[in-house]
């Protein structure tokens, strides 16, 4: 059983819901970059620093162009047609609960790092009011500085919780 729970979850930075994991497995591509883009549900205080964060956010990153190519909504957006993915207003990762996880800060802004299994890291700010979370395929396995072009925009639009 661990086995098949392990593999369905292969794709788990999409969301936790059985709904996200048929999207995410319909929606991998060859490149290793997630071809569909789940869409969080925050509150509306959240959803409120998340449009503001999504007004900020950089039009290349890493060198990739902005091109959302996921569906179109101020929670979401995407650089290099999905290379890098940014969702605002995720969930509050339990791996933030485990006193060995690791992290990085860019630029003044401390990230949850988790590398799941045959696929790209996924990083998720910490000690912010709203949860962003920034994907990154693959090719960025061992490269955590697109983090850095998030980081004034994340420090401009989403408070400290602490």
């Amino acid at each position: 059983m661990t086995s098949f729970r392990r593999r369905l979850r292969r794709p788990v930075f999409l969301g936790p819901s059985a709904a996200v994991l048929v999207l995410a497995a319909a929606g991998c591509s060859a490149t290793g970059s997630p071809a569909s883009i789940t869409v969080p549900t925050p509150v509306p205080e959240v959803a409120a620093y998340c449009g503001a964060l999504h007004k900020e956010l950089p039009e290349t990153v890493a060198g990739q162009n902005r091109d959302d190519s996921g569906p179109r909504s101020v929670l979401t957006a995407s650089w290099g047609d999905g290379a890098i993915v940014l969702r605002c207003g995720v969930d509050r990762p339990a791996k933030m609960d485990d006193p060995m996880a690791k992290g990085t800060e860019a630029d003044g802004v401390n990230w949850l790092l988790e590398q799941p299994e045959d696929a790209g890291p996924r990083f998720t700010t910490t000690y912010r009011k709203a949860y962003v979370e920034v994907t990154l395929s693959s090719a960025y396995a061992h490269d955590a500085s697109p983090l850095a072009a998030f980081a004034p925009a994340v420090r401009k639009t989403v408070p400290d919780s602490v």
